[in-house]
């Protein structure tokens, strides 16, 4: 209990010491003596004593909060090594599948190079580049689609 207290009071003397308004505040003090100078002395010993107190707390509010900083870092690592494992099994997965691709192809390049297709009566070269094909006649008796020359 007693260190959380501690801990929370340095963080928060961190922020507050941290702000613009601090350095307002210190700049207007500092000012004091320029127009009553009989309160130099006191305010001397006031700002040596605020120097005492605030350097060490400073030191300590840094170190808490660094320690969170670091526990965070160390959270974000676990995170990342979990998304590179995941990462590396899909690549793996990604290269089984693309040999599997390989081995398709190599098996469709050995197959024989002509097909014929019977449905459009028309032949098909598997091996060589598209050609349109156009679908052999066929003579039925009686068809007068055919062209004459």
């Amino acid at each position: 209990m007693l260190d959380r207290f501690n801990d929370h009071l340095a963080v928060r003397m961190t922020v507050i010491f941290g702000s613009i308004w601090c350095v307002y505040a210190f700049f207007l003090f500092s000012l004091i003596p320029v127009l009553e100078p009989t309160w130099q002395g006191p305010l001397l010993y006031v700002s040596n004593s605020i120097q005492l107190v605030a350097l060490p707390a400073l030191m300590v509010g840094n170190a808490i909060l660094t320690r969170g900083s670091d526990q965070r870092a160390a959270e974000d690592h676990a995170a990342l090594v979990e998304i590179l494992s995941d990462v590396r099994e899909e690549v793996a997965r990604l290269r089984a599948m693309t040999t599997g691709i390989a081995q398709t192809e190599q098996e469709n390049a050995d197959r024989p190079t002509d097909v014929v297709s019977i449905a459009n009566e028309a032949v098909i070269s598997v091996n060589e580049p598209a050609v349109t094909a156009a679908p052999a006649a066929s003579v039925r008796p009686g068809d007068d689609r055919m062209e004459k020359h």
